[in-house]
């Protein structure tokens, strides 16, 4: 058995004259919780129809359990969870005839974890699928596919469009249940708060193409934000080392750099800075940072080989 859960290897998905994989080379490793953010069209979604095979990519390898993603059986297909964003479940049945249907499809099915993570959830069991909220409708969902026993679970974007109660309790159900502990979990969100609650792992991608594999911990350490006051005209500053973002705000410039140590306040001093202070970030401002810069390009990713 493969230690990864995913495998790609120069994947390319071409588009006419648009590239949305651009020779991703991604290594996932089997266990926790994988969380893979990056802006719109950075490849997420192109991803995971590659590697589920609803398409067939122009170049490159893709695998997922182990096997090649253009040749998943039916027997594979049932060892993956997936919760999309829609949570789109039928809406002319009950909860009950819902849930009926999928216990007879899965022979793992468990019936425990199933009423564990429902209990997180105000509905009932003879209510429509109709007539459920989008965060009880999500609720469902994510019982039925954590109920499943996949070996692998995707979570694309389950909690966008959810109010505040509803995401507590969709990220309670699911770091509470004992899946977390037994499968992979891929987790696709823009939410970075939620992403520093559940992540193991943290996976940066930008125009089809892996930028960057870390902790989230371990990434926000790499990355600082700097505070300095130029009391005279600021000087050309985009030659600095590291340098991600650079913002003008209330007189001070604030400063996002990546992999940078303590003498970055004294290259700010050389260059005319009065004051120079480095402040801790978190890890959205990382992110954004991160994401906003083409000034590191190159940086080495963190690659979990």
């Amino acid at each position: 058995m493969s230690d990864f859960i995913i495998q790609t290897n120069s994947l390319v998905m071409q588009y006419g004259r648009k590239r949305a994989l651009d020779g991703m080379t991604l290594h996932v490793p089997r266990g926790g919780i994988h969380a893979i953010v990056g802006a719109n069209g950075a490849g997420k979604s192109t991803l995971f129809r590659v590697l589920l095979g609803f398409e067939t990519p122009t170049s490159g390898r893709a695998h997922i359990l182990g096997c090649d993603s253009a040749r998943l059986t039916p027997q594979l297909r049932g060892r993956i969870g997936f919760v999309n964003e829609e949570h789109t479940l039928p809406g002319w049945m009950s909860i009950n005839e819902v849930t009926a249907m999928q216990r007879r499809q899965y022979s793992l099915w468990n019936q425990a974890r199933y009423d564990d993570v429902i209990g997180h959830f105000n509905v009932l069991p003879e209510q429509r699928i109709a007539q459920l909220s989008r965060g009880e409708r999500a609720g469902v969902n994510l019982a039925l596919a954590l109920a499943q026993s996949p070996e692998l679970l995707v979570l694309d974007e389950p909690t966008l469009g959810l109010d505040v109660v509803a995401k507590r309790a969709f990220l309670e159900a699911l770091m509470f249940s004992s899946l977390a502990d037994e499968s992979t979990i891929i987790y696709c969100s823009h939410q970075m708060e939620e992403i520093e609650r559940v992540a193991d792992n943290l996976i940066i991608l930008e125009r089809g193409a892996l930028r960057h594999m870390s902790a989230p911990g371990e990434f926000c350490e790499r990355v600082q934000l700097w505070v300095a006051e130029f009391p005279f005209r600021e000087p050309s500053l985009a030659h600095l080392p590291g340098v991600l973002q650079v913002q003008r705000i209330d007189g001070l410039t604030h400063f996002i750099v990546f992999d940078q140590q303590d003498d970055f306040g004294a290259r700010l001093a050389l260059l005319g800075a009065r004051s120079a202070q480095a402040m801790p970030v978190s890890l959205d401002r990382a992110v954004n940072g991160f994401l906003a810069s083409g000034h590191i390009a190159s940086t080495p990713v963190a690659a979990a080989a």
